[in-house]
């Protein structure tokens, strides 16, 4: 295979096959005799030279929150602040009993802390997998290094897809066109020339070039941004913003009463002063749903792990749970319904062409692209550069234009200049060879139209009056794992859209031998409307669509969320990022480009479509556990707020200790919600979290606390004495117990043998307590006499049966 050398007017180029050149004002390499030239870039010493001065692009690319971030977000929470301030008070006032509640928060404050360390390591190791490798040119020898050893002046190689890492200064380009979308919000590609400004953030769309490194670190754009774009959270999710709602109004309901209580308990009951405060803590420790944001980390924290196993990497945690509530998944076809290669299965002339030449002329635009992609590889691979022909311009493949092109001076006298790309692009809609096109593309073949044409490649009018000389046929290999996963989403009731910048018809029969439903209706792209809800009707009416530009695909994601969908958006190209990153939820192939890496919310690092329903099915565990969870905790918040204020206005003893709460809290919620907020979910995710947790909560709660209040009540009038608190409390704690078991009951269903023995075990476990003597004592819990034991089974009895029916007209009234 002959190697040309490329054209550098200015003395930037290389003879190596690297790119080089200025751009043209088109976007083309001018056609002027080559100056070869070997821009060397740094030296060893140079490089050591700048790292021992620290001018080197040090900045950390976190995944993952620091481990000092973890810690305090843990430890430091306003609830934790106020249980530690009532700790502090019941180790100096009560029995040890009365402080395990302070116990209990550092055990689940110390979980939650490891498991998200765990989580960490996980997403770090992952990150470094994924991780941009920038090809950097030193001592004249060009070699991948990780982002972190870039040092100030490096001479930084670019190619289509590849993202700015740093910013930086053009030294040589080869019809190199950026996209600074991402920065400026403009979606046309800026033509760069030598000498031009780079910003890190921006990435290459069409051509390639070199670019020198001007600032590093923490002094580049691109230090805030990658940061920004991996770094692990878990805020802008309805689940967090949701339990943020509650805990707020849970507050501004907490302090009044809390207030009330001590002002009753300490002021208007002339109790012992230190009987007084451990009722007071009593009743204020339970109104804090202190696991509540606990358990939501850990759930999220073990759904990366699981995840991570699967080499998916989440770089915004809360992407496990949107992708969960989408309804439309947007495909690109090529490297996600197909793998990335191609192969060349036929070449059809065209106008009595001849075959020899054809192929001559074949393989020098294949050996004219450094970069090939992959149609242009296959035809690289098919047809092997032989003759001396030399580019002399070339103009790359562009999304937007559908084609590429190059000029060559064949070395006998003879000038031509070619363009490869989408036939109904460059051909007229009358010529003939259409239709045997279209016969191609309806058996899922790809075709591309190899053309003459008598205009300058940097002329407006290069596509028009060309000359059609060959059909090249490609075949595309679809993805193993492609069907079922498009099953998968058929079944969970998910539309699929596929969104390709390939034929129409083409796309349409990849699509149907895929047995994608709704794969017939087939649209060009360029015959949609240009109105948002115009365009919307269609996207609903039709399922693929071709022709698609990279601004159309913008178009589609937004036209689709005005509908009122959660759109998630797959891609590998440059011609992606946009959509990808205005998508609810962004997926990029790891073998994709590092531009749609970087604005994507996952990446499946092993390249398989198929790890996506594992995503959707992680995040449904999440929700649907944590809604359950969450349920549990807020019912014990509203019946200790009501119990509260009952005790409050009734002027009475508050009934309950610490260590009863603790002990209850610890069997009905504390126990059952880790293994409930890590058990397998399937439920379909549903939307409004704060009402559908709060609709059951309150009834629940109200409930428990007025069967807890009645049985409190009944037993201050049966029992007498200087020991008749004690017998009081237990039967309240009693009633609570029970009633509070069956809540759990209900939101451990639908029963599995598992579920049934974790609610069997907590009552087992209360039962203990009420049998063992210690135990009894340890807890101050002994049920004296029968009658008020028995009354307070038989309230609680009809507590569980209001409870039924109340949640039962809840589910009726407003049906999720």
């Amino acid at each position: 295979m002959t190697q040309r050398a490329k054209i550098d007017t200015t003395g930037g180029g290389t003879g190596d096959g690297s790119p080089a050149g200025a751009a043209g004002a088109a976007g083309t390499t001018p056609a002027e005799p080559p100056v070869v030239h070997h821009a060397a870039g740094l030296t060893s010493a140079e490089v050591a030279e700048r790292v021992a001065r620290g001018e080197v692009n040090d900045v950390p690319l976190r995944s993952s929150r620091s481990t000092a971030d973890i810690v305090r977000a843990n430890v430091l929470t306003r609830f934790n602040a106020i249980i530690g301030v009532l700790w502090a008070i019941m180790l100096v006032v009560a029995p040890i009993q009365d402080s395990l509640f302070g116990f209990v928060i550092v055990a689940n404050t110390g979980i939650g802390i490891v498991q998200e360390l765990r989580a960490k390591k996980t997403l770090d190791g992952l990150a470094v997998i994924g991780e941009a490798r920038p090809t950097v040119r030193r001592d004249g020898v060009t070699a991948e290094i990780p982002t972190s050893e870039i040092v100030l002046g490096d001479l930084i190689e670019l190619g289509p897809g590849d993202k700015v890492v740093v910013d930086g200064e053009v030294a040589e380009a080869d019809s190199l066109e950026i996209d600074e979308s991402l920065l400026t919000g403009e979606a046309d590609p800026v033509v760069k020339k030598p000498g031009d400004r780079m910003m890190s953030g921006s990435f290459v769309v069409a051509g390639g070039g070199a670019f020198t490194a001007t600032r590093v670190g923490r002094e580049a754009y691109a230090a805030q941004l990658a940061e920004e774009a991996s770094r692990f959270t878990l805020v802008h999710s309805e689940l967090r913003t949701g339990i943020s709602t509650i805990l707020k109004y849970v507050t501004w309901m907490m302090v009044p009463t809390a207030i009330g209580l001590v002002v009753s308990q300490l002021v208007v009951k002339d109790n012992a002063f230190k009987q007084a405060v451990a009722r007071t803590v009593g009743g204020i420790v339970p109104m804090i749903p202190e696991g509540l944001v606990l358990l939501t980390s850990v759930a999220f924290a073990v759904g990366v792990i699981r995840l991570g196993r699967r080499q998916c990497l989440v770089q915004e945690l809360p992407a496990i749970e949107g992708l969960a509530r989408v309804d439309v998944v947007c495909l690109d076809k090529t490297g996600t319904l197909t793998e990335g290669g191609m192969d060349v299965t036929d070449l059809r002339l065209l106008n009595g062409g001849d075959e020899a030449y054809v192929r001559k002329v074949l393989g020098a635009l294949g050996e004219s692209d450094p970069r090939p992609n992959a149609s242009l590889q296959a035809i690289k691979d098919a047809y092997p550069d032989t003759v001396e022909w030399r580019c002399t311009e070339s103009l790359p493949f562009s999304s937007a234009r559908k084609y590429s092109g190059a000029s060559f001076s064949e070395g006998d006298g003879e000038n031509s200049t070619w363009l490869l790309g989408a036939p109904d692009v460059l051909l007229s809609s009358e010529d003939p060879a259409l239709g045997e096109i279209d016969h191609l593309n309806e058996q899922g073949l790809r075709v591309l139209l190899l053309a003459r044409t008598a205009h300058e490649l940097d002329s407006p009018a290069v596509a028009a009056d060309t000359h059609p000389t060959a059909l090249v046929v490609l075949e595309q290999r679809l993805r193993p794992d492609a069907a079922d996963t498009l099953a998968y989403f058929a079944d969970q009731q998910v539309a699929t859209k596929v969104v390709s910048g390939d034929n129409a018809v083409s796309v349409g029969a990849v699509a149907a031998k895929l047995d994608m439903p709704g794969a017939e209706h087939t649209v060009d792209a360029r015959t949609l409307p240009a109105e948002r809800e115009d365009m919307a009707k269609a996207l609903d009416e039709n399922a693929v669509f071709g022709r698609v530009t990279p601004r159309q695909k913008r178009d589609m994601v937004a036209a689709l969320q005005s509908r009122g969908h959660t759109v998630a958006m797959t891609g590998d190209g440059v011609n992606d990022v946009l959509a990808l990153k205005d998508a609810d939820i962004g997926v990029s192939m790891g073998s994709g480009s590092e531009a749609t890496r970087a604005v994507a919310q996952i990446v499946l690092l092993n390249n398989s479509f198929a790890t996506l329903p594992s995503v959707v099915a992680e995040g449904r565990r999440v929700i649907g556990n944590i809604t359950r969870v969450a349920t549990l905790f807020l019912t014990k918040t509203v019946y200790s707020v009501l119990l509260a204020i009952l005790v409050v206005v009734s002027q009475v003893e508050y009934p309950f200790l610490p260590r009863h709460l603790t002990l209850l809290s610890t069997l009905t919620i504390g126990v059952p919600a880790f293994f409930l907020a890590l058990a397998p979910n399937k439920e379909r995710a549903k939307p409004n979290f704060v009402r559908r947790v709060m609709r059951y909560a309150i009834p629940g709660g109200a409930i428990a606390a007025a069967a807890t209040f009645t049985t409190y009540l009944l037993a201050r009038h049966h029992y007498t004495g200087t020991d008749s608190l004690g017998a009081e409390t237990s039967a309240a704690t009693l009633t609570l117990f029970l009633v509070s078991l069956w809540v759990l009951a209900i939101i451990a269903r639908p029963y599995t043998w598992w579920r049934l023995a974790l609610v069997a075990a907590m009552g087992g476990a209360f039962l203990l307590v009420l049998a063992v003597p210690w135990l009894q004592k340890f807890f101050a819990l002994k049920l004296v006499g029968v009658t008020m034991p028995w009354t307070a089974v038989a309230i609680a009895a009809a507590g569980c049966a209001l409870l039924e029916l109340a949640w039962r007209w809840v589910d009726r009234r407003s049906p999720t």
